[in-house]
């Protein structure tokens, strides 16, 4: 690491404190989602699929906080940028607690989603201050691993909370969390960024920015293919309570094969740190998307034979199969695209967190929306996401489908 005081934070430490971010995104997102249909409900929304904007509008608020927290960090630092997040994060959940309408419920969770980017994003950039390549690759990925204990958990707890206290208790626990992230990130991690290596901030130094990076294919194909993949993850993450609880008639045993899905993105993460230095980031991307490919072609034969709804064991194996090959693209193409981009992290993050999660909001959108009570658009949008991802990561590349060094 080039600019961490490892004298004041170990490597362990700083990939936990990163990971517990990082988290909060997931926290944010998943911990209500046994909850989606009730909040929709008691805010007067008679359409179920309602609930679905509780996350699409958290996202939105996210893309557009990266826009802004990327390009701040790069000119005050990454502590100050980080601070005023989490402020805003905090608001964002006071305003949610005591929502009186749908709409207000909405406009705190944009909050939320501007809010969550410091920690997001300008973790992403301090990383990058410290690590670049397959090292990279390989702290995201250990990074990968701690991040998903929370979405395997965050269901269970959201159910336990909302039936003990109702949904608003979940914004408690989210204002709980981000205290204890914020304390231990202002007492343990010092600065990365050196003074010397700021940028000036301006909305012409954005704009500009964001063209060098669009015209680097490497960092705008690897955005991309990271924004095409997501689109179905984000649709799954909208559905999953319809479909565990409504489709598959789960109840209480929702949050348990949510977590058992979840935890398949969690090993996969780690197979990928043991392997990405050896094999490259490239490879195991086309890789995980081939195997996308295929599981999401060979159940949709199940799809067909048992009219849009198959067997609960095999929409397991699928999405096990599936959130396997998500695991190993996750971490992998986040750190291809950053790749070029270390004279300019912050900005880096911000315009690649911003432009994959823009790409991926209207593509979760359509797909949530075709819910029927049958997976066959879901199924449909991972093969199809997939096959987009691996022709734009071909452009990307430069190497006419052979595995590039990276």
């Amino acid at each position: 690491m080039t600019n961490i005081n490892t004298a004041q934070i170990s490597r362990t430490e700083f990939i936990v404190l990163i990971a517990f971010m990082i988290s909060l995104v997931a926290m944010t997102t998943d911990v209500m989602l046994p909850g989606l249909v009730l909040i929709a409900s008691d805010l007067g929304q008679s359409d179920p699929n309602a609930g679905h904007l509780v996350i699409s509008v958290l996202f939105a608020g996210f893309a557009i906080g990266q826009l802004v927290t990327g390009p701040l960090s790069d000119c005050y630092g990454r502590r100050p940028v980080i601070h005023a997040s989490y402020a805003v994060f905090c608001v964002g959940c006071a305003l949610s607690l005591f929502a009186s309408s749908f709409e207000m419920l909405l406009a705190g969770r944009v909050l939320q989603g501007l809010g969550m980017a410091g920690p997001r994003i300008v973790a992403i950039a301090i990383v990058r201050d410290g690590f670049e390549g397959r090292a990279m690759a390989r702290i995201m990925s250990f990074v990968m691993a701690v991040f998903i204990l929370v979405p395997a958990v965050a269901p269970a707890i959201g159910q336990v909370v909302i039936a003990q206290s109702g949904w608003r208790a979940t914004f408690t626990l989210l204002l709980v969390i981000a205290a204890i992230s914020w304390a231990w990130f202002g007492l343990r991690q010092p600065e990365t960024l050196l003074p010397a290596h700021r940028r000036s901030f301006s909305l012409k130094g954005i704009f500009q920015g964001i063209v060098i990076i669009c015209r680097i294919p490497a960092a705008l194909g690897y955005t991309l293919c990271a924004g095409v993949i997501f689109g179905p993850f984000l649709a799954y993450l909208s559905l999953a309570q319809q479909i565990f609880q409504g489709s598959y008639g789960k109840g209480d045993g929702f949050a348990l094969w949510f977590a058992v899905a979840a935890l398949s993105i969690g090993a996969a993460s780690i197979l990928n740190s043991a392997l990405v230095e050896k094999w490259g980031m490239r490879f195991l991307s086309n890789l995980a998307l081939f195997w996308v490919i295929g599981a999401s072609a060979i159940f949709m034969i199940a799809v067909i034979l048992w009219d849009g709804l198959p067997p609960f064991t095999l929409f397991m194996i699928w999405i096990m199969s599936t959130f396997f090959g998500m695991g190993l693209l996750f971490g992998n193409l986040n750190a291809l695209a950053m790749e070029p981009l270390g004279k300019m992290a912050g900005l880096g993050a911000a315009v690649v967190g911003a432009l994959a999660t823009a790409v991926a909001i209207p593509i979760g959108f359509v797909i949530s929306n075709g819910y029927h009570g049958g997976v066959g658009t879901l199924v449909t949008g991972f093969g199809v996401a997939a096959v987009l991802a691996l022709l734009i990561g071909k452009w990307a590349s430069g190497t006419s489908g052979q595995v590039g060094a990276g």
